[in-house]
């Protein structure tokens, strides 16, 4: 995952820029591209600060909510699938893609394991 320029650079270049160099010439000396030298000096001028804002991060688990459902749904011997979870919380308003279901049951640590015939037919 790409991290943030340096202050020091933001800084220098804000600097440059303030000082009436254009934003070309100073992505040319500090070799970064011409729009992070224009969105520093945005951000300089809108915040008074060149530092960086928050980087992506995780988006919250949509199904918090229904947890407690789920959990009830899964706990019991009733065979279930992730497209038919997903089925039912769309019955519950609830639109969701089964990845997110796939991603809750993993979290949550919930399987259906299918048991295993104890004797097959045998070919003779």
């Amino acid at each position: 995952m790409p991290t943030p320029y340096s202050m020091d650079l933001r800084d220098r270049a804000v600097a440059r820029v303030m000082a009436g160099e254009t934003t070309r010439s100073v992505a040319a000396v500090l070799k970064v591209s011409v729009a992070s030298v224009v969105k520093w000096s945005q951000r300089f001028r809108r915040t008074g600060s060149v530092a960086p804002g928050p980087m992506h991060g995780h988006r919250p688990r949509v199904l918090l909510s229904n947890r407690d459902w789920l959990i009830a749904r899964t706990a019991g011997d009733q065979p279930f699938t992730l497209r038919g979870l997903q089925a039912e919380l769309a019955e519950r308003g609830v639109r969701v893609d089964c990845r997110t279901v796939w991603a809750f049951v993993h979290a949550e640590g919930l399987s259906f394991k299918k048991k295993r015939a104890a004797k097959r037919a045998r070919q003779a």
